[in-house]
């Protein structure tokens, strides 16, 4: 089997995690060798960087600073983690990639687009995903959710960003769909778990 890039991408309590787990499941029921990662993180260097990044003051960073961290998180993964994996033939999901970025700080954050565009050029080149599923739910039902799930490790600093934040933050993941709808597909995450699975498998199974 080829292998995959899948990235789950989506605002806060969307219900990716959730979600990649299911689709693993589902993937190696039919021989896949699969790998579930996430960004930031995914190496030890790259989750040192999301303590920075997820937790602390909501103003200890400028957009720009936090777009730099991630693509020093990313660099790392991308070469430690997800390139040997597919060159390995490994299908790897990802719980949060490019989009991200450049949705958090670019769009909600007011980082300079062109400035995200340089380091996804220089950084991701041509590991870009081949499926990305954007995750979409209203920010007040999401942040809700997020906030009732609890965190013992306190990774709340974008959620108490507030919902102006969120509200720009889930147009921008949309305005990605816009631009790359061949990469892109739309993910109703105000569902119950199994029909988002559902709606999950039906997209992914198109692409294996």
């Amino acid at each position: 089997m080829s292998s995959l890039f899948i990235t789950f991408e989506g605002g806060e309590g969307s219900g990716k995690s959730t979600q990649i787990r299911r689709l693993a499941a589902t993937l190696q029921g039919q021989g896949r060798d699969v790998l579930i990662t996430r960004e930031p993180g995914g190496t030890p260097e790259a989750e040192a960087i999301r303590s920075l990044l997820v937790s602390g003051d909501v103003a200890r960073w400028t957009a720009k600073s936090e777009a730099l961290l991630n693509y020093a998180a990313r660099e790392q993964h991308l070469d430690q983690v997800i390139r040997p994996a597919l060159a390995g033939g490994k299908t790897v999901l990802c719980d949060r990639f490019m989009d991200s970025t450049r949705a958090y700080q670019g769009y909600a954050g007011g980082c300079d687009l062109g400035f995200i565009d340089a380091l996804e050029k220089a950084v991701v080149g041509p590991a870009r995903p081949g499926l990305t599923l954007i995750f979409d739910i209203d920010p007040a039902i999401g942040l809700a959710r997020a906030r009732s799930r609890g965190d013992a490790q306190a990774e709340d600093r974008y959620e108490r960003k507030g919902l102006v934040f969120h509200e720009k933050l889930r147009e921008g993941f949309l305005d990605i769909l816009r631009k790359e709808p061949k990469r892109c597909r739309l993910v109703d995450a105000s569902r119950g778990i199994d029909a988002v699975a559902d709606d999950v498998w039906s997209i992914v199974k198109a692409a294996v």
